[in-house]
Order: structure tokens, then C-alpha cells, then sequence
């Protein structure tokens, strides 16, 4: 047995137990075929009538195959539409909040997914969500710009603010701080509950994207253009630019930094992964993932599809990075020699990834509703769980790596219990 095919192995075994009790049911066409033989004028429709049961039922099987292995421990379906975002509670791992198409956001315990309350008020999709570093509070922001924060033990709503179409959202990691980005190309910074309040102006195009750096004094945002800016949160100053030849050609989809700040990484449109030190503000690699053909497209429209970095983040106990790829490539860049080490390929495109805190594994999520966990020295799958009946728009991982929570187009969040004794 190839190493990584385990998963795949009792995946079958599954089905073979389903396709038995399909067989102990009702009886086959041919069955029904033999005991009609002389009965000339049923016999055509019968056989038809039955194919055509068949046949749906089939069509309903490739439809929900997703859905026909479910390997999570709790499901919550309160959301009526798209679940577009997920965050745990930081300090003890016991509380999601998830945000939807269907404009709610709901706090929900993750052992049972009983419903703490709902953060309501919302006046479009909830697209951003996510628990203060000490889990007092708990923020959720709407595309429209609507952003909410709730007090969590009181359950109740403690500040309001709107801004611009809002890209992201994000919590200062030491303090009840607040930064988000808006289509206008303006960086926002609140204190919570005072909402005393600063922006940071960058070109007028979307912020799309923005982390704060480890030492929660400068952040990182990434914009439509291209161009990449490093904040003075203090000063509303900006220290570094990344633009023309140095940023991107295309819009950045994400960033992310190491765990002491002092490399950052900017992924974009164009294809390109851009490794920069925030001291300098100097790109000291590009990792370009060039020559990448996709699997056999499924139709004609889909091989003129772009692809893009979607996710990247740094592993924080060897000097790795990872990359996912639009096109279902996830690369493992050896950070110490700039090369790559492995690429791993998926099916379906990567939504998102994430580097488990104490070990060189990397969770993916993708377009097939799949989460699968990867060994980053191998280059190996180790394991992939399944249940959702559509894409994974979003997931979290606790810190101990026992549990991930995703969040799926089928309008449902699911716990995962990935804790394996091996690891």
C-alpha cells in the first residue's frame, strides 16, 4: 500500500458495506426483468420505470457523494445559506463563531454545537468573524461594512461601527484592538468598546488583505494594485512599500508573517509568492510556480482559468512555508534554500491552509470538501476527512490539533476530531 493511500482504503470499505445494503433492497432491474418475462405489455414500461429509478438514484449518489461519508463528530446547521467564515475562541478552544450568505453570525458551542447566541443585526453576508485574544469579545463584520462586537460572557452587543465594503477583519493579538480593511483602500483601527478610532489611507484601490505582525506594532496590508505596506500602528505612519517590480502585478490574496515577525509573505494573483523581511521592507525570494498544468480540465472554459496563490502561511518549527494554489497545487518551499521541496496536488482548487502550531503539518481545505492533513518533510497526505456536500469556504484548527472546524457552501459547519495517537 502506497504511503497515503490509508484513508483512501477504508473510504471503500465503505462503500462496499453501502452497495451490500443497496443489494438487500429492492429488487434489480434484471430481477424485475425475469419475473415479468411473460407479461409482454408491462414489461417495456416496467423495465424503463425501473431504469429510470435507478437511474436517479445513481445521479443522486454522484450528486451527494460528498455527503455519503461524513466523518465529523458534530454538525451545525443553523445557517440557511453559505457559511463563509469560521474562528475558535483563543483561550479555550471551546467556542466557534460562524458568519453566512444568510447574514447571520452565530456563537455556538464546538463539543455538542449547541447555539450560545446570535450576533444579529446583520445587514448583508457575514463575512468576517473572529474572538479578541482573550476571548472577552467577539467581532463580526458584513460585506456591506457593518461590524458588530459582542461581549461574549454577557452575550451581548457592546460597539458598532460602519465602514466602507469591508475585505477583512482582524484583532490586535495583546490587545482589544480592531483592524479592518475596506474597498476604499483604508485601514481601520479601533479600540474596543472605547471605538476611539485611527485609518491608515493606502492607494485608492481595496485593502485586501492584512495581518498584524507578531509584535503588535506594525501590520501588513496587501492591496488590489499590487502593492504591499507595512504600518506603524503608533505613528499611522507606513514604513515600508512594496510596489512596481517589487510588488505584485496582480492583486494580493493573502499575507502572512513567521512567528517572530520578521519575514513576511505576500501571495497574489499573479501567481507569485513573495518572501520580504519587514525590518528592510526587502523582497529577499519570489517563489514563482510557473509551468503548473492543471488536471484535465472539465470542460473547454474551465483550462482558460487563472490561478492564483489563495493561502500561504509559515511552519513554526521548521524553516518551511506553504503555498495553495487556485489549480489545487500545495508547494512546501524550503525557506533556508529557497527551493521548493514538495508539491502536493488536490483535485479541486485550495481554499485555504494552515500550519498546525508545534509540528511541520499543514492542514488544506478545498473545493471538494475535503480537509486533509499533510507531513511537510514528506511531501506525504497523512490523513483526509470528509462530510461536507459542498466546497470548505473556511476552517480552524484548535491549538492542540485535536479538532478542525470547517464551514461549507452546503449552509453547515462541522467538527472534525483529527487527534491521532501516532502524532
Amino acid at each position: 500500500m502506497e504511503p497515503g493511500e490509508g484513508p483512501g482504503e477504508l473510504d471503500l470499505h465503505g462503500d462496499e458495506e453501502i452497495i451490500e445494503v443497496v443489494e438487500l433492497g429492492p429488487p434489480g432491474p434484471d430481477d424485475l426483468a425475469e419475473e415479468m418475462e411473460d407479461v409482454d405489455f408491462e414489461d417495456e414500461g416496467a423495465e424503463e420505470a425501473d431504469a429510470e429509478a435507478w437511474e436517479s438514484e445513481d445521479d443522486e449518489g454522484v450528486e451527494d457523494g460528498m455527503e455519503a461519508q461524513d466523518d465529523s463528530e458534530v454538525t451545525f446547521s443553523l445557517h440557511s445559506a453559505s457559511v463563509f467564515c469560521v474562528s475558535l475562541d483563543p483561550k479555550t478552544n471551546t467556542l466557534a463563531v460562524t458568519g453566512g450568505e444568510d447574514d447571520k453570525a452565530f456563537v455556538w458551542r464546538v463539543s455538542d454545537g449547541e447555539l450560545l447566541f446570535e450576533c444579529s443585526g446583520h445587514k448583508d453576508s457575514v463575512t468576517c468573524a473572529g474572538f479578541s485574544h482573550d476571548s472577552v469579545f467577539v467581532a463580526t463584520g458584513d460585506m456591506s461594512g457593518l461590524i458588530k462586537v459582542w461581549r461574549v460572557d454577557a452575550k451581548e452587543e457592546v460597539w458598532s461601527f460602519e465602514v466602507g465594503d469591508l475585505e477583512w477583519m482582524e484583532w490586535h493579538p495583546q490587545a482589544h484592538v480592531l483592524l479592518a480593511g475596506t474597498a476604499d483602500g483604508n485601514t481601520w483601527m479601533w479600540k474596543i468598546p472605547s471605538g476611539d478610532c485611527k485609518t491608515f489611507q493606502g492607494p485608492a484601490c481595496p485593502a485586501t488583505c492584512g495581518r498584524i505582525l507578531p509584535d503588535g506594532k506594525r501590520a501588513v496590508v496587501g492591496y488590489e494594485d499590487g502593492t504591499m505596506r507595512i504600518w506603524d500602528l503608533k505613528q499611522g505612519t507606513s514604513l515600508h512599500v512594496l510596489k512596481g517590480q517589487d510588488g505584485h502585478q496582480d492583486p494580493l490574496t493573502c499575507v502572512a508573517s513567521n512567528q517572530d515577525g520578521s519575514l513576511i509573505m505576500t501571495g497574489s494573483v499573479d501567481c507569485h509568492a513573495k518572501l520580504v523581511n519587514s525590518a528592510t521592507g526587502k523582497v529577499v525570494c519570489v517563489f514563482k510556480m510557473e509551468s503548473v498544468t492543471p488536471k484535465a480540465p472539465i470542460s473547454e472554459g474551465e483550462e482558460a482559468e487563472s490561478n492564483s496563490v489563495e493561502s500561504l502561511g509559515f511552519c513554526n518549527v521548521m524553516p518551511l512555508a506553504a503555498v495553495g494554489y487556485l489549480d489545487g497545487t500545495l508547494a512546501i518551499y524550503d525557506l533556508s534554500t529557497q527551493s521548493l521541496r514538495h508539491k502536493c496536488q488536490h483535485e479541486s482548487g485550495i481554499v485555504q491552509l494552515l500550519w498546525e502550531e508545534s509540528s511541520a503539518v499543514v492542514y488544506t481545505c478545498s473545493l471538494d470538501g475535503a480537509v486533509r492533513l499533510w507531513d511537510a518533510r514528506s511531501g506525504k497526505m497523512i490523513s483526509e476527512y470528509r462530510g461536507h456536500s459542498a466546497e470548505i469556504l473556511d476552517f480552524a484548527v484548535n491549538k492542540d490539533a485535536s479538532i478542525v472546524v470547517t464551514t461549507s457552501g452546503d449552509h453547515q459547519a462541522k467538527v472534525f476530531c483529527v487527534q491521532r495517537p501516532d502524532r
